[in-house]
């Protein structure tokens, strides 16, 4: 017998903003390899402002645990779709930006990582749509008005320090 829960309402809404915000960031990405840089900045602010309003509803009770689980993929999808490619374009021309788009896209990963680990764990990680919100924002205009060096530095930070503090989080709570 298969059972049928009950989604929560606005689970469609959720999901829909959060689909068509990571499709969103894969068109993004095939323009960023096409050197249209304006154009995908258009596209990531769009997508961006979709997947925080999905992840918006997701964690604050429209929707259920398979969309809070989808908001954390399609987060670490977003990165994929728009800094590997920008870490691809710039790699032989722009090193500076190449490198700070490929340590943006690490320490992300490794800030993601370590917030799932300790969630796993039994700690009690809190999830920041603010450091969310700056990655996506600051991405976005940094392909709009050729400000990538400095932006995906600064992105690099944010990812940087959302793993800092993180990490601090799991030592104290493993201290009390």
């Amino acid at each position: 017998m298969v059972r049928f829960q009950r989604q929560p309402p606005g689970t469609a809404l959720t999901r829909a903003c959060s689909t068509i915000g990571i499709a969103l960031a894969a068109a993004a990405g095939f323009l960023i390899v096409d050197r249209e840089l304006e154009r995908a900045g258009v596209l990531v602010a769009i997508s961006g402002t979709l997947l925080l309003i999905g992840g918006h509803r997701a964690n604050h009770g429209l929707g259920g645990p398979v969309d809070r689980m989808m908001t954390e993929l399609f987060d670490r999808a977003w990165d994929a779709c728009v800094l590997a490619p920008i870490v691809w374009v710039t790699f032989g021309t722009d090193p500076e930006i190449a490198a700070g788009a490929l340590v943006a896209l690490c320490a992300s990963f490794l800030s993601s990582y370590v917030r799932a680990r300790g969630a796993a764990l039994g700690y009690s990680i809190e999830e920041s749509h603010v450091t969310r919100g700056l990655r996506y924002g600051l991405v976005a205009l940094g392909l709009l008005f050729g400000w990538l060096a400095w932006t995906l530095w600064a992105v690099a930070g944010v990812a940087v320090l959302a793993a800092t503090v993180r990490t601090g989080q799991v030592a104290r709570e493993e201290r009390a």
